[in-house]
């Protein structure tokens, strides 16, 4: 009965494995569409079901818009490739993304950028401010990570799991920015609205007059309100939003960018 049973599990590994592969590439492209790349640098990891602690990521050496669900390349858990790969994979590039996988369960995805915005903010003391509502969705739930210079060295694993903790966020000060979810479409929406927060912030910050910033009541109300949190407390509710918004950027992958699910 096991021997009969175990092309149907197979199949239903290779159909989930080809589901998050395409999920993973959109996510890619939407980062470059948004103009949120590096080049050919920073990463976005998923992981994928199972014991074996795989991950799928970016072929070293191809920008973001060049790639598919077929070219992503699937690692173990120390950046190696686990099958055969026409590609190069960076695996000094996943010393961040793998401490973190480790430690958190819930963090399936991982999103890393160096954006201008992003690396501005990450160079101010006071780091993400609650200047406005997208912000607020970060507010008490970021984390920051001294620069210790190019994240080459295991040793510093500990410490960025100990600086994001439970957050979903973590500012790399004088680095960069990286989003965690429960897949890699809450990553990005997550990422996009840390990435906008980082902007509105320093663009404020340009106009060279004083700023209001909310109570930190109004502030921590607001946050709980975005995650879905402040049932009691409001009249309406919006549970529908995300899933709508991550529909809403496939349909535009659809039009502008196609082959990705290739």
């Amino acid at each position: 009965m096991t021997d009969l049973l175990t092309p149907a599990a197979d199949q239903d590994a290779a159909q989930t494995e080809l589901r998050l592969r395409r999920e993973l590439a959109a996510v890619y492209r939407l980062v470059a569409h948004f103009r949120m790349t590096d080049l050919i640098f920073t990463h976005i990891s998923l992981r994928l079901p199972g014991p074996d602690h795989h991950f799928l990521i970016n072929p070293y050496g191809l920008l973001f818009e060049e790639i598919t669900a077929s070219n992503l390349v699937k690692i173990d858990l120390s950046g190696n490739p686990v099958e055969p790969t026409p590609y190069p994979v960076n695996p000094a590039g996943f010393v961040i993304h793998s401490a973190i996988h480790a430690a958190r369960e819930d963090a399936h995805c991982v999103l890393h950028t160096h954006t201008k915005a992003g690396c501005a903010v990450a160079a101010q003391q006071g780091g993400l401010l609650p200047l406005n509502q997208m912000s607020m969705e970060f507010h008490n739930r970021v984390g920051y990570h001294d620069y210790e210079g190019v994240a080459l060295n295991l040793d510093e694993q500990k410490r960025l799991v100990e600086d994001i903790g439970g957050h979903p966020a973590l500012i790399l000060r004088n680095h960069g920015l990286l989003t965690v979810g429960g897949s890699a479409a809450q990553a990005f929406l997550r990422m996009y609205y840390l990435e906008k927060a980082c902007e509105i912030q320093v663009t404020a910050q340009a106009g060279g007059v004083p700023l209001t910033v909310p109570s930190p009541e109004v502030c921590e109300y607001t946050a709980l309100q975005l995650a879905g949190e402040a049932e009691a407390d409001s009249d309406f509710q919006d549970e529908d939003a995300y899933e709508l918004a991550w529909a809403a950027m496939l349909r535009l992958l659809d039009r502008i960018a196609p082959d990705y699910k290739d």
